[in-house]
């Protein structure tokens, strides 16, 4: 694809994208209604949905970032967007952007916005993960609407620990999955923070 396709898929996604708090809003929404992000109506992606927001705004009182980065995030004097790609029903999505989102309040320079996988599958095709289009994705974007850098789908502690099992059992099953939240948790975002520090650069 020609660069200038992609800067305007960027642009566009950018331009059409949430705030962190509308993301939540729409979060709520979703779970007043017993729905989710998917297009695909699924009584399992809606409990997913209800059980992810709870999730967040938990995750929203308790995470902190430690003082120590604190100085590094503050003193990062680049104008750039983190565009997140995700969906309501992600369980990774809603331990991690939560994370994101206070790593960007300590920044004046960090514009944070989100965008719906299904709905933007030419952005998320620009950023695969070994093939597939694994969510969530943060894009590092610098004005000119290039992707300089990226996180996602996992911190790389996570994705060593689905790498292991997957090699082992061939597939990720409901009790590794309910393990990797309970991964998530005892974690508190350090290793969410500790590879986002790595896009400040």
């Amino acid at each position: 694809m020609h660069t200038l396709q992609v800067n305007s898929i960027i642009e566009n996604s950018i331009a059409q994208g949430m705030s962190y708090q509308e993301y939540l809003s729409l979060m709520a929404k979703l779970m007043a209604d017993g729905a989710s992000s998917s297009p695909v109506p699924s009584e399992e992606m809606t409990l997913f949905t209800k059980l992810n927001y709870k999730r967040m705004l938990r995750l929203n009182k308790t995470i902190n970032i430690d003082g120590k980065y604190r100085e590094i995030i503050s003193t990062y004097d680049k104008k750039v967007t983190w565009l997140a790609i995700t969906e309501s029903w992600c369980g990774d999505a809603a331990q991690i952007l939560p994370v994101v989102n206070k790593v960007v309040e300590v920044s004046n320079h960090i514009t944070f916005r989100l965008v719906l996988r299904d709905e933007n599958l030419d952005l998320m095709d620009l950023c695969l993960t070994n093939g597939t289009r694994s969510i969530p994705k943060i894009l590092v974007v610098d004005e000119d609407y290039n992707i300089i850098d990226s996180f996602g789908p996992r911190p790389e502690a996570a994705l060593n620990l689905v790498e292991d099992f997957r090699e082992q059992y061939g597939k990720l099953t409901p009790d590794f999955k309910q393990y990797l939240q309970l991964w998530y948790n005892k974690d508190r975002g350090k290793s969410i923070v500790k590879d986002l520090l790595k896009l400040f650069v």
